[in-house]
This record gives C-alpha cells, sequence and structure tokens, in this order.
C-alpha cells in the first residue's frame, strides 16, 4: 500500500506539471500574424482598423476584413502617444475603437516567475531523490547486521496454535519439554530450590520426524514468544555479520523476559572448530564462538531458554554439548505403527476420507516414514482424489500414494519394448519369489513393472511390524532376494542387463557393512574396521580413515565376495527349483503389470496368515 500511494502521488504531481506546461505554451502556438507599430499606423491611416485592445504592452487589432492581427506597443509610453509618434492621423484614430484591459491569468504573473521557480524544484527534486537513495542505502548497511529471526506468540505477530496435542507420538521428549514449559511458567518454583535453568535442548532426530514443531508446541504451551531462525541465516560472505546477528538475536530475546531461541538446522555453524583454511570457514567459527559467549552471558535467573534441531549430532562441536550450554539432548525417533495412525489421524483434519478408509493399514503399510512421510502422503492422497474428479478420498488413493511417496509417480509414458518388459517381468518376479521363498524376509506387499521414478519396475516389501534390530540371517538373506532378479535375468534369457545395477550395489553395501561395521564376518571376527572422519577442509563430507593394514583389506575384499557369491547361489537354487513358479508369476505380470499381496500369496500357493 505504501508503495502504491508513493506511485499515486508521482503520477499527480507529473500530471501537473504537464498541464502548467501546455497552459503556458498553448496560446503561442496559435498562429497570429504580428504587425510593426508603422504599419499599424499605416493601416489606422488608411481605415481599415476596427478595434484595438490593450493589454499591457500587447496589442490585440481586428481588422474589418482580414481578421485578427497582434502587435505591442513601447513599454514606457501610452498607445495614443506611440501611434501619434508614428504619424497617425488623429481624425482617423477617433474613428478606432481602443478597450483597454488589465493583464489577468496564470501567465501574468506564473511567466516571470517560471525562469526561477522551475530550476529551483528540479535541482530540489534530484537532490531529494539522492538523499533517500543515501538514506536507504544506509539503512539496509545497518539492518545488515539484525537477525533475520521470525517472531511468533508476541503481541501482534503470528501466534502459534501448535500444541502437545498436535503432536503425535514422541512421549518421552513431550515428557522433557513440560519440564521446559512448566519452567517458562513458573521459574520461581525451580529458583527457591536451588535448581539451575537448562539453558539449552537439543533436539536430535532424522529428518521430518518434528523438531522444529515439538520447539514450537513448547513456546506455545508456555504462552511465550519464539524466535525462530536457521543456523544457515547466520553466515553471510563479510566477515562479523554472523556474530553481529547472533548478538542482535540474543539481545532482543532478553528484552522479551521469558522467551525462546529456536535455531533449526544448527550443524551448519555448530560443527567441530579445526584449522580454518577459508575466510567463510573462519567466519562460522567466529559466529559458534559468540553462540557459545552469549549462551555463557545467561544469568542465573535468566528465563532465556535456546532450543536447537539438528540430525547430525556426530558433527557439532563438544564446547555446545558440555553442561551448562545445551544442557538436555533429547532424541527423536521415527514413530511406530500407534504414532503413524495418530499422525495420519492428525494430517486427515479437513480431508473428507470415506467411512471405509482403514488408516490402520495405511500405518501398517508405512514403516520408516518421518512425520514429514505421512503428511505428504495424505497430500498426495487427497491430489490423486481431486485428480480423478471425486468428492471423497478413498482407501485407494491412499494406498497408491505409499508408492508415489516412495519410488515417485507412475511414468505412464515410460513405454518397454515387449523384449524390455519380458526382461523386466522376470527380474521383478526373481526378488519377489526368492523374498517368499526364504524365512528371514518380510512379505512381499505388491509387485510391479510400471515405472517409477528411476525404476523400471519393482518389488515392494514391507515389515509386519517395526525393528530396531536387524540379525546377520537378514542380512543373508536380503542378499539374496536383491540378487533374486540378476539371478532370474541369467537362469531365462542366458544374459545380464543393466537393470540389476542398483540390486548389486545395494547388495555390495550389505556385505561390506557385515564385514567391516557389524562384525559379523565368521573369518575376521568381532571386528570393525575403517572409522569416518569430517573434512575440515572447505566443509566437504566425511571420508573413511583405514586403521588396518593391506594384508586385512585383501581379507575383507575376499569376505565380502563370498558373501556375496553365497547369496547368489542361494537365489539361483531357489529359482532353479520353482523355475516353473517363476514362469507363472513373470506372465501375469506381463498381463496385469501389477500384482498386490493376495494375488501373489495366490500365486505361489501361500496360505493367508501364514
Amino acid at each position: 500500500m505504501k508503495n502504491l500511494s508513493k506511485n499515486f502521488i508521482a503520477v499527480v504531481l507529473i500530471l501537473l506539471a504537464v498541464s502548467v506546461l501546455f497552459s503556458m505554451f498553448a496560446e503561442p502556438f496559435k498562429q497570429v500574424e504580428r504587425v510593426t507599430l508603422s504599419k499599424l499606423v499605416q493601416d489606422i491611416n488608411e481605415g481599415t482598423v476596427q478595434k484595438i485592445t490593450v493589454s499591457g504592452n500587447n496589442l490585440m487589432i481586428l481588422y474589418r476584413e482580414n481578421g485578427e492581427r497582434q502587435s505591442r506597443k513601447e513599454p514606457e509610453t501610452s498607445l495614443g502617444e506611440s501611434l501619434v509618434n508614428y504619424g497617425v492621423e488623429k481624425d482617423k484614430l477617433a474613428k478606432v475603437d481602443i478597450e483597454t484591459k488589465e493583464e489577468t491569468g496564470i501567465m501574468s504573473w506564473l511567466g516571470p516567475l517560471s525562469f526561477i521557480i522551475f530550476p529551483l524544484l528540479f535541482f530540489v527534486f534530484f537532490f531529494f531523490l539522492m538523499f533517500r537513495q543515501a538514506r536507504a542505502g544506509l539503512g539496509q548497511a545497518f539492518d545488515f547486521t539484525k537477525a533475520k529471526a521470525k517472531l511468533f506468540g508476541a503481541e501482534g505477530h503470528p501466534k502459534q496454535t501448535v500444541t502437545f496435542k498436535d503432536v503425535a507420538g514422541l512421549k518421552e521428549a513431550k515428557e522433557e519439554l513440560e519440564e521446559v514449559v512448566d519452567f517458562l511458567k513458573n521459574p520461581k518454583k525451580y529458583l527457591q530450590m536451588g535448581a539451575k535453568i537448562p539453558r539449552g535442548v537439543l533436539l536430535v532426530g532424522p529428518p521430518g520426524c518434528g523438531k522444529t514443531l515439538l520447539a514450537r508446541a513448547v513456546a506455545s504451551e508456555a504462552g511465550v514468544p519464539f524466535f525462530s531462525a536457521s543456523g544457515s541465516e547466520f553466515v553471510e560472505l563479510f566477515v562479523g555479520v554472523g556474530s553481529a546477528r547472533v548478538k542482535d538475536l540474543f539481545a532482543t530475546a532478553k528484552k522479551a523476559e521469558r522467551s525462546i531461541i529456536f535455531i533449526d538446522e544448527l550443524d551448519a555453524i555448530g560443527r567441530a572448530r579445526g584449522l580454518a583454511f577459508t575466510g567463510g570457514h573462519e567466519e562460522r567459527e567466529q559466529t559458534l564462538n559468540q553462540i557459545l559467549v552469549e549462551m555463557d552471558g545467561f544469568e542465573r535467573d535468566s528465563t532465556v531458554i535456546v532450543c536447537a534441531a539438528t540430525n547430525r549430532p556426530d558433527v557439532l562441536d563438544s564446547a555446545l554439548l558440555r553442561p551448562g550450554r545445551f544442557d538436555r539432548r533429547i532424541v527423536l525417533d521415527l514413530p511406530d505403527v500407534n504414532d503413524r495412525e495418530e499422525i495420519l489421524k492428525i494430517h486427515g483434519r479437513g480431508k473428507p476420507l470415506t467411512q471405509a478408509v482403514r488408516l490402520r493399514e495405511i500405518a501398517e503399510r508405512t514403516p520408516g516414514f518421518s512425520g514429514a512421510d505421512l503428511e505428504s502422503l495424505m497430500n498426495e492422497g487427497a491430489i490423486l482424489a481431486a485428480r480423478k474428479n471425486k468428492t471423497v478420498i478413498t482407501q485407494e488413493e491412499l494406498l497408491e500414494s505409499i508408492d508415489k511417496v516412495l519410488l515417485g509417480p507412475e511414468r505412464k509414458s515410460h513405454l518397454l519394448s515387449k523384449k524390455e518388459k519380458e526382461i523386466t517381468a522376470y527380474h521383478e518376479a526373481g526378488h519377489a519369489l526368492v523374498s517368499a521363498s526364504l524365512s528371514h524376509t518380510d512379505p512381499v506387499r505388491k509387485v510391479s513393472i510400471i515405472s517409477r521414478g528411476r525404476a523400471g519396475g519393482y518389488t515392494l516389501k514391507l515389515p509386519t511390524e517395526d525393528k530396531h534390530l536387524k540379525t546377520r540371517k537378514e542380512f543373508v538373506d536380503e542378499m539374496a532376494v536383491l540378487l533374486g532378479g540378476y539371478s532370474a535375468e541369467r537362469l531365462v534369457f542366458k544374459d545380464i542387463t543393466t537393470g540389476a545395477s542398483n540390486d548389486l550395489e545395494k547388495a555390495s553395501e550389505i556385505a561390506r557393512a557385515i564385514v567391516k561395521e557389524y562384525g559379523m564376518s565368521e573369518k575376521l571376527g568381532p571386528v570393525t574396521f575403517g572409522t569416518r572422519e569430517e573434512f575440515m577442509f572447505l566443509n566437504q563430507g566425511g571420508a573413511e580413515y583405514q586403521n588396518y593394514s593391506d594384508a586385512v583389506a585383501a581379507q575383507i575384499d575376499k569376505e565380502v565376495a563370498q558373501l556375496l557369491f553365497g547369496a547368489q547361489k542361494t537365489a539361483e537354487k531357489i529359482l532353479k527349483q520353482k523355475r516353473k513358479l517363476l514362469e507363472k508369476i513373470a506372465k501375469v505380470l506381463i498381463e496385469k503389470e501389477t500384482i498386490e499381496r493376495e494375488e501373489f500369496e495366490k500365486l505361489i500357493g501361500k496360505k493367508k496368515g501364514v
């Protein structure tokens, strides 16, 4: 609105200026002939002049037959005196009607002043624009060091509507944070007991598990201002800006007395300090140092709490994690099946779900999904229903949205040739059949040869319950399932394709993890090999440091190869024994393109519930 009003005023001023200029120069554009005084005297003597109108020094002459003419008398003499001096005949002059008018109108006073006023106004306007730009630049220079935190929960700002009831699951985390809420509401109760106020709360968990949502719920429950900023907002190209913004943020929060400072993605500025090879790296360390200083500067009875979130606690500087700074570290896990059901109910509010929708089934089919994934799932279900011109969301749309969130949208335009479709069908049938034949694998939920994302086809296996531990037998069977598609191609077509490249990569990673990370190798024993270290130069990711000899490295490679060859033999043995069943599944896939769990179990002769 401010910009609109400024533009309107500017347009009005321009129009006024144009109108003034037009009024000034409108009359001169009229083509009126001018005559000299001597010519005028001659015309009066000849009797052709009918009337003379005198306006100041200007003369408007009306002829009897030839219309109007203009002339100008001498400034310091009267008209009659001037005409007599030029030899006018008095009897002829007496026959002419002479009228005198006072000089009026805008030109009588604006004309003389325009030569002074307009140049002056032009320079005033020019310098006004210059000073305004300079003032704006100066204001931006001062604002450059201001913290860019968003404020919630204060008067005149958006109020937080998120409460603990809106955060499903995370029971232990909410219990820990309820103490923080109680302290912000009743700080005297804790101070009287001699308890120290917690300086900071660090929320640790995978992306999308609800760290930011939980921090906002704390501020909402406590009814205090909530200053939210991302770690990347503090670091700029110019040295000193990050630390200045940290100072400004903490100073603003202290003015609000009881408040919460929330720093998202703390690892952006809280990484372990090391050698500074670049100016940007040094600037990040200065910003971290300022945070440490500010957190130490809290008074004993200060009611400002710093809440931070990260999914990389392993890279944080140890000075941040010591007592007195981030006193409490709260770990947020991915939701289990019950929590997933509650999250789906929350995100289902306001959506027209049919009574036949079974959110429990959706929760059982989405192990490993975060809260953000489940929100995306419900949203995709609504989009799919709207795309089909439906007025309600059914179970069909929600089940389809699971595949879309996991693997991406269907690529219906990605058409396979008849030969490629047959290879893909046998490939996916090999995965599914090997998985169904082994005892330490998850049940097959869906087999499809419809392209999704980068996958030409997929076999969806989902556990019946949430798992937090995995055995060696499960790893070995999983490698056999991954090599099932590779083995099916070799068995049926006597050749292999590039479609198995991703399966081989995953199987190799599992085999190497069994030997090097989990100590599950029968020959090398319960030993871990290699350590991961962070690159402190240019903030590169992690790299493995080899803490073992080349001889041990050769043994590791040999053990990994044996695990992979063993998994391949297992897959080939199953597929050879069940060759007819493999062909049966592949033919159904070629015909229908997708097989759900119930139909797949009928094909392999598995009883329901077994």
